[in-house]
């Protein structure tokens, strides 16, 4: 019989909960477009409807390696996000202003 995951965690050391937390979170804040969707408990139609396109162009969309960021900024801001372009440098971080104001959205 299948043990409760919780009963599993309750069972592991600190440390090696803390491990799987922090994993947990790496892999919760880098997901493609797709994976993003499903945890936000989107399907592709209703995230189409959402968009005004059909499925099929989100089924693309999903697949780019490429797109404007006026599209990226739609589709997220579908799901209920905001878009944040952030520049990472050696000596820190600076958050990119110029695109915010793009209201088209590039299908």
């Amino acid at each position: 019989m299948a043990k409760a995951y919780k009963t599993l965690r309750d069972k592991m050391r600190p440390q090696a909960r803390a491990a799987a937390a922090k994993k947990t979170q790496k892999l919760l804040a880098e997901l493609p477009l797709q994976e993003l969707r499903q945890a936000r408990r989107l399907s592709q139609e209703q995230l189409a409807t959402l968009l005004n396109v059909r499925q099929a162009t989100v089924s693309k969309m999903e697949h780019r390696t490429d797109m404007y960021i006026s599209t990226l900024r739609g589709f997220i801001k579908a799901m209920g996000g905001d878009l944040e372009i952030i520049a990472k440098f050696p000596d820190g971080e600076v958050s990119i202003k110029q695109f915010e104001d793009v209201e088209a959205v590039h299908v």
